[in-house]
């Protein structure tokens, strides 16, 4: 069982769609105890990285999520769910982030012809292969974010070209994050979705 963290992130229902489009067992949930017993857990995010960390206070899910990664299940962070993955964020005002990642979000820089946000179809270019990389080099895959997350080269795991390099893909171990929309992405994205399936059912056999 995949659970997706309910946190009133706002695309819930799209990733749920896709992943059961793939034959993923998922349910959204913020239930200590299904959290505790699923196979991978999917952090979703659409909005504001402060308030989204609030709620996520609120809900008691810090100290698990950070529990969980810990003993080795596998966590992928969508959009804002992987800036929430670093240590903190600049939007509005410094807010402390899940610390899982080393980096800080920061606002992408506007320039003639690059808009903010960032919204609209770019294609990833692979820096450093993971888990969930395999077979989307040169692929075109959905975003909409205004910041960007600044991590460590690293944990760049793909990145696109916008108004500055955009890190499109981050990890470290059995933490993975898509800036990007994978539900929103056709093809390339369910391929990245297989990608974590695949992952996480490798973990339980090798548990």
């Amino acid at each position: 069982m995949i659970i997706v963290i309910d946190y009133d992130a706002g695309n819930t229902r799209n990733v749920l769609r896709a992943l059961q489009a793939i034959g993923m067992d998922a349910k959204l949930s913020s239930d200590l105890a299904e959290i505790q017993q699923a196979d991978g857990l999917i952090l979703p995010g659409v909005g504001a990285f402060p308030l989204a960390m609030a709620e996520l206070q609120q809900r008691g899910l810090i100290t698990e999520l950070k529990k969980q990664v810990n003993q080795g299940k596998p966590l992928l962070g969508v959009c804002l769910g992987m800036q929430l993955l670093l240590e903190g964020s600049e939007e509005h005002t410094y807010t402390q982030g899940l610390g899982l990642i080393p980096g800080v979000c920061r606002p992408i820089p506007a320039q003639p012809g690059s808009p903010v946000p960032h919204m609209g179809w770019n294609q990833l270019d692979i820096v450093a292969e993971d888990a969930l990389t395999k077979g989307v080099q040169d692929e075109y895959v959905y975003f909409v974010h205004s910041y960007y997350t600044d991590v460590p080269k690293d944990y760049l795991r793909a990145t696109c070209e916008y108004s500055m390099t955009i890190p499109a893909m981050i990890s470290t171990k059995n933490v993975f994050g898509a800036q990007f929309h994978p539900e929103k992405s056709g093809e390339a994205g369910k391929k990245i979705l297989l990608n974590f399936k695949e992952y996480v059912d490798a973990t339980i056999t090798s548990n």
